[in-house]
């Protein structure tokens, strides 16, 4: 029987400290292959490594002053492909700024916090599931 593709999992965020210590998170207690960025501009090159869904920081150019935003490189990301579930995070707990990622299709916001690795394994979950649930509504459009 053949063991199912694991979940492609980017992490794009530039404060070196999370990025590892939410990497180390996922590859401990989830089965996704992982691969980390420090900035918008690597994520979007790498996009042909195709992956199945991103988790992306609202402030990038935190450090790098000249860096892409989140909210930039989120459009570039849907402007290649608009079915890879992004969820974006930040340390900022405004409303204003979770409406803002949200209008960019983003598919979720999380702020950054002790909880946050479990509501992402929450929101990862569903958004599998959302997908499954389109995948199957369209096979039974397409059968009418």
């Amino acid at each position: 029987m053949n063991k199912p593709e694991r979940v492609k999992l980017f992490l794009v965020d530039d404060d070196k400290v999370f990025l590892k210590s939410l990497e180390i998170d996922f590859l401990e207690n989830a089965d996704f292959v992982v691969e980390t960025f420090p900035t918008g501009e690597l994520c979007v090159e790498n996009l042909s490594k195709k992956p199945d869904l991103i988790i992306l920081d609202y402030h990038l150019n935190g450090i790098e002053k000249s860096a892409m935003n989140g909210i930039s490189t989120l459009d570039k990301i849907k402007a290649v492909n608009a079915d890879i579930p992004v969820i974006m995070l930040s340390s900022q707990d405004k409303i204003d700024v979770a409406v803002d990622c949200m209008h960019h299709q983003a598919f979720d916001y999380v702020v950054k916090s002790e909880t946050a690795f479990m509501r992402l394994k929450t929101i990862i979950s569903n958004a599998f599931r959302l997908k499954k649930v389109e995948k199957e509504l369209k096979w039974y459009m397409n059968k009418m």
